[in-house]
């Protein structure tokens, strides 16, 4: 599966996510045997009031539901940035193939920083891991948005 065409409908989440005042991060999970969409969503943290609506987690979410499965082995995952450490374990549950995202995240990451969650003996499933996808975009567009709010 080509992880650019993926990778720019989760760029469009972020931008979304970013016009309605959230922190501009988009997710869009791919069923790996169709290469169909089987959800998609940016950042709703200020929106819900939740400090786990984060794009990652609402996509697993949405997904799981829809297929009535809380596992999700042939699903690709693609998101702006570097996960979290919740929602790196999210991944980790949900047995999610493989993770492409796109900035890097020195501060909050939970993937290649902090925690490194797929790389702990307790981890239960680590998936293939593709960093730097669309990173120069991805970076830019949170950038833009922190810098306009300082």
């Amino acid at each position: 599966m080509v992880a650019k065409p993926f990778m720019d409908e989760a760029l469009f989440e972020a931008e979304r996510a970013a016009a309605r005042g959230e922190v501009p991060v988009g997710a869009v999970l791919v069923d790996t045997v169709s290469g169909e969409v089987l959800a998609q969503a940016g950042n709703r943290v200020e929106e819900l009031s939740d400090p786990t609506a984060h794009a990652e987690i609402l996509v697993i979410r949405e997904a799981a539901a829809r297929l009535k499965a809380p596992r999700l082995p042939n699903a690709d995952l693609y998101v702006t940035l570097e996960p979290c450490a919740m929602c790196a374990a999210a991944v980790s549950f949900a047995r999610i193939r493989r993770l492409y995202f796109g900035a890097y995240d020195p501060k909050g990451g939970g993937v290649e920083h902090g925690a490194r969650y797929f790389q702990q003996d307790t981890c239960h499933h680590a998936p293939e891991v593709v960093g730097g996808v669309e990173e120069v975009r991805a970076g830019r567009l949170l950038k833009g948005f922190f810098a306009a709010r300082r």
